[in-house]
C-alpha cells in the first residue's frame, strides 16, 4: 500500500486476479481495458508476462487412499464420519428418501420431485428457506478429458500456492486425484472463457488451431466477435475445446488451475418442517436441451435425475429472507408458476399443520400458479386441488399458455382477480417466485397499474407506493 501513496511503479501480477474466480467469472475480459486505464492513472508498471505465469505448482504425491480427499469440501473424511453442526464447508451426506417425475408422459421436459432423509443430522430449517446441493460432473465428460489429455486419473497429486504468503494453499481441497478434481471441484461444463483459451493455445501442436485459440482469446476485433458466437453462445466447454482442438494437449494440472470451482448450487426449499419429520424436499426442472448436434445439460440437475432412492448427496441449508407472520385477518396471495410453486408448496403444508393444531383459523391463502398445460407440467395438481378442497387454500387459480388458441399467464390472473390481490396488498403480504426476467417483473407493473386503478394514483405516485410496501416486507420475492 505505501507503494501506491508513493506512486512508485508496482508490478501488477494477473495470477491475483485468479484467487476470487467467482468474482470474475461472468467476463474476464474486462481486465483487458480496466488494468491498462488503472495502471496509467496510477503510474503502475503492468508485468506483461504475469498473466501466463503460473501460480501453483504440481506435486505428485503417494499415499494411501483415506489419506486423499474424495470429493469433501472441508474436513478429510467427513462424509464417512459426519458431525454437525452441516453448513457450506460442511455439508451434511443426505440419503434420498424420494426421486420422482412430476411431469406427464406427454411432456418433453423432465421435473423431479426430491426429498432427502436428514436422519441424525440435526439441521434445522423453516418453510421458504434454499437448500444447498453440491453436484459431481457427468462421468462421460469426465472421461473424455482424461481420453483426450492422455494421463493417469487416478494419480494423486496437490496444487500447491507459490505465493507462499497467501491463505488460500490449494486451488481445492488437496491431496486428491485428477479423477476426483475432474469430477467434484472443477467446472467441466461451463463456457470456458478467453483467459484459458490463450493460456493452452501453446499446447497447439497445429499452427491453425493455435492461431484460431490465440485469436478468440483477444478482446477486441474480429477474436471478440468470434469468441462470443463460437464459445458463449454456442455454450462451449472445456471439453468441446479439447475435443475440437485436438492436437491441444495442456498438461492436466495447468486446465485444473485455469478452470473454476464447481459450484453448489441452490433451490428453494418446497417442504415445511412442521409437516414432515427430518425430511427437507426439493423440486427441480432438469435442464437439457441441444445446441446443433451438441446435447447440453444442467450439472446438478442432470446429477441429481440419476440419482437412486438410498444414494446420497451433500446438501445444506441457506436461510431465506422469504419470511411472513400471518393471523386470520390476513390475506396472502402467493404468485409461482412452474417450479416458483417450491417455496409455496412448504407454506401450504405449514399452514395446513396450523390448522390441524388450530393454531390458524380462517384467513385467505391464494395460490396463483401457471404452466403449458393441465395435462402435461401441472405438478402437483391433485395436491393442491386435495389442499383447496379441505379449505388450506381458500382460492387456486390456474394460468395455462398452451392449453388453447390464447396463452394465458399468471399475470393475466392477477388482473382478472384485483380484488383479492388489492386486499393482500391492503392487510397481508403478496410472494411471488420463479423467472425474474419476465414474471417477477410483469406482476410488479400488475401490482403498480392496480394500485394507480384502485386508489386514482398516477403511475409514480403507484411506484412509490409500491416501494412503500415493498420495505415493509410485505412483498417477498424469491427469483433468478
Amino acid at each position: 500500500m505505501s507503494a501506491l501513496m508513493e506512486g512508485r511503479s508496482l508490478q501488477l501480477s494477473m495470477k491475483y486476479f485468479k484467487i476470487y474466480p467467482e468474482i470474475i467469472n461472468v467476463d474476464v475480459r474486462w481486465r483487458d481495458v480496466f488494468l491498462p486505464a488503472a495502471a496509467s492513472s496510477f503510474g503502475w508498471e503492468l508485468d506483461p508476462e504475469a498473466e501466463s505465469a503460473r501460480q501453483y505448482r504440481l506435486q505428485l504425491v503417494e499415499t494411501t487412499p483415506d489419506r486423499l480427499y474424495s470429493g469433501e469440501f472441508g474436513r478429510l473424511n467427513s462424509h464417512v464420519k459426519p458431525r454437525p453442526p452441516f453448513d457450506q464447508k460442511t455439508p451434511f451426506f443426505a440419503t434420498i428418501k424420494v426421486n420422482r417425475e412430476l411431469h406427464t408422459e406427454k411432456s418433453d421436459r423432465s421435473c423431479r420431485h426430491i426429498e432427502f432423509d436428514l436422519g441424525t443430522s440435526m439441521i434445522r430449517y423453516e418453510a421458504g428457506d434454499h437448500l444447498g446441493v453440491y453436484p459431481t460432473n457427468e462421468t462421460v465428460l469426465v472421461d473424455k478429458i482424461c481420453s483426450l489429455l492422455e494421463f493417469n486419473p487416478t494419480q494423486a497429486f496437490k496444487l500447491i500456492n507459490l505465493d507462499e504468503e497467501s491463505n488460500k494453499k490449494h486451488p481445492f481441497p488437496c491431496p486428491t486425484t485428477f479423477r476426483v478434481a475432474l469430477s467434484h471441484y472443477v467446472d467441466i461444463s461451463a463456457p470456458v472463457k478467453a483467459h484459458v483459451l490463450k493460456a493452452i493455445a501453446e499446447f497447439a501442436t497445429d499452427e491453425e488451431q493455435k492461431k484460431k485459440l490465440i485469436l478468440m482469446s483477444n478482446s477486441e476485433g474480429e477474436g471478440h466477435t468470434l469468441f462470443n458466437d463460437y464459445v458463449t453462445r454456442e455454450r462451449r466447454s472445456i471439453v468441446d475445446i479439447l475435443s475440437e482442438f485436438s492436437s491441444c494437449k495442456p498438461p492436466i494440472d495447468l486446465v485444473l488451475e485455469l478452470l473454476p470451482r464447481l459450484q453448489v448450487r441452490y433451490y428453494s426449499i418446497s417442504s415445511s418442517p412442521k409437516a414432515v419429520d427430518k425430511s427437507v424436499h426439493i423440486t427441480a426442472v432438469v435442464t437439457q436441451y441441444k445446441i446443433g448436434e451438441r446435447q447440453i445439460n444442467g450439472v446438478c440437475t442432470t446429477f441429481l435425475r440419476h440419482k437412486a432412492v438410498g444414494d446420497t448427496v451433500p446438501i445444506f441449508v441457506r436461510k431465506s429472507t422469504m419470511r411472513m407472520t400471518y393471523n386470520d385477518t390476513q390475506t396472502v396471495v402467493m404468485i409461482g408458476p412452474g417450479t416458483g410453486i417450491a417455496p409455496f408448496r412448504g407454506f401450504i403444508q405449514e399452514r395446513k399443520a396450523l390448522i390441524d393444531r388450530g393454531t390458524v383459523g380462517g384467513g385467505k391463502f391464494a395460490l396463483f400458479f401457471g404452466c403449458r398445460h393441465p395435462d402435461i407440467d401441472f405438478i402437483y395438481k391433485d395436491e393442491l386441488e386435495q389442499y383447496k378442497k379441505d379449505g388450506v387454500l381458500s382460492h387456486l387459480f390456474t394460468a395455462f399458455s398452451r392449453e388453447g388458441p390464447k396463452k394465458v399467464y399468471v399475470q393475466d390472473k392477477l388482473v382478472e382477480n384485483e380484488d383479492l390481490v388489492y386486499a393482500a396488498y391492503q392487510n397481508g403480504f403478496v410472494l411471488v417466485c420463479g423467472d425474474a426476467k419476465n414474471m417477477a417483473r410483469d406482476v410488479q407493473q400488475c401490482l403498480i397499474k392496480m394500485i394507480a386503478k384502485k386508489e386514482s394514483k398516477s403511475e409514480e405516485e403507484a411506484q412509490t407506493a409500491f416501494k412503500t410496501f415493498e420495505k415493509s416486507r410485505r412483498y417477498l420475492a424469491d427469483v433468478w
